[in-house]
């Protein structure tokens, strides 16, 4: 019995021994490829991450160029923005000053065309009354004129009187001189 002891445990080894050697082989084989596996779940990760970074880094300078164009962009619309405001605001303060100045030169024109307008009547009112004048002058000199045919009338009477009047005193002269020397 001692050798039953003995032996039973060693054939039982034995055949642990082969299931072992078997499964340790196989277990071997599934462990490396199972760690293959493993490793190259690693590296694929790896890869992955690294693949996933650098597609991140490229979109994170793209983004950042991207926000560095709109930004720019952004600024220059600012500026013409703000260049089209000031042009604005200095069109505007020049047609306010314009207006200022087109409503002050209507001011003076209006009070122009207001002196002009009593100038003008004043004018009127002197070429009437030069018109006037000269009527009452046509009509003085007609009357003049008249004046003086009848004064030279009169006075062509008065010579023709005073020549008769001569003539008389002459004959009377010579009829007295006559009557004298006879």
């Amino acid at each position: 019995m001692n050798k039953a002891y003995f032996i039973a445990p060693l054939i039982m080894l034995l055949i642990f021994g082969g299931f072992y050697w078997n499964f340790a082989k196989e277990y071997q084989i599934k462990q490396d490829a199972k760690i293959a596996a493993q490793k190259k779940a690693i590296e694929d990760k790896k890869k992955a991450e690294l693949d996933a970074r650098k597609q991140a880094i490229e979109d994170a300078t793209r983004l950042a160029e991207q926000r560095i164009r709109e930004k720019k962009e952004k600024e220059e619309k600012d500026q013409r923005e703000k260049e089209a405001r000031a042009a604005a605001i200095e069109a505007r303060e020049k047609a306010a000053r314009d207006q200022e100045k087109l409503s002050r030169q209507v001011v003076r024109l209006t009070k122009d065309i207001e002196e002009e307008k009593v100038a003008v009547t004043q004018l009127e009112e002197t070429k009437k009354q030069s018109v006037e004048e000269i009527a009452f002058l046509q009509k003085a000199v007609k009357e003049s004129e008249t004046n003086v045919k009848g004064l030279q009338t009169v006075l062509d009477k008065i010579k023709a009187a005073d020549d008769a009047r001569a003539a008389a005193d002459a004959l009377a002269a010579a009829a007295a001189a006559a009557k004298s020397k006879s």
